[in-house]
């Protein structure tokens, strides 16, 4: 159909052209005016029965189109206003996530640090113990040693006063009297 119209169109064109033209030949400068008139009132006519119906289908079609991609645009739009508000409303349930997970971290953190000072605290007291009652341990031995150390000393520094002041007629009755306080003890 497209193609019959603009056949049409080409054939008006011309013969208007044509008839123009032959009347200026004549001429007369009116009846051109007029076939002029009269052509462009055919190519008018024409141009609105063969081309009105199309024209305004290809110009509703193409409004209805731009209407259609508005009308899908503005819903995209919404859709992407929604997907963002999504989007927005699971970050910031995440970033509330990674609060508690920092938060409980933090608390955890700050129980395993006073359990750490309280076993620390009990180990330095066991330490401290353990050191004391090694420090009375020596010092008992020392004491026990030096006691022993002064009781040798004394024997010694004893017997050597007896010796120097003893005379032997003296250790023959102390002997003696060592003997029957022994055999007193065995009857």
């Amino acid at each position: 159909m497209k193609k019959s119209i603009i056949s049409i169109l080409m054939i008006v064109i011309f013969a208007s052209s044509a008839m123009a033209a032959g009347a200026e030949h004549a001429g007369g400068s009116s009846k051109s005016w007029i076939y002029q008139f009269i052509n462009f009132a055919i190519l008018v006519f024409l141009l609105v029965k063969f081309l009105g119906k199309p024209l305004k289908k290809f110009f509703a079609q193409r409004r209805e189109l731009i209407e259609k991609s508005i009308k899908e645009s503005q819903e995209a739009k919404e859709l992407a206003k929604k997907a963002l508000q999504e989007v927005e409303e699971k970050l910031k349930l995440k970033d509330k996530e990674v609060q508690d997970i920092l938060d409980t971290a933090k608390k955890i953190g700050e129980q395993e640090k006073l359990k750490i000072i309280e076993e620390s605290d009990k180990l330095k007291e066991k330490i401290l113990e353990q050191a004391k009652t090694n420090i009375e341990f020596e010092v008992k031995m020392a004491k026990d040693a030096l006691r022993l150390e002064a009781a040798e000393l004394a024997i010694q520094l004893s017997e050597q006063k007896l010796k120097e002041k003893i005379t032997p007629e003296e250790q023959e009755k102390l002997l003696q009297e060592s003997i029957k306080i022994i055999e007193g003890r065995k009857n």
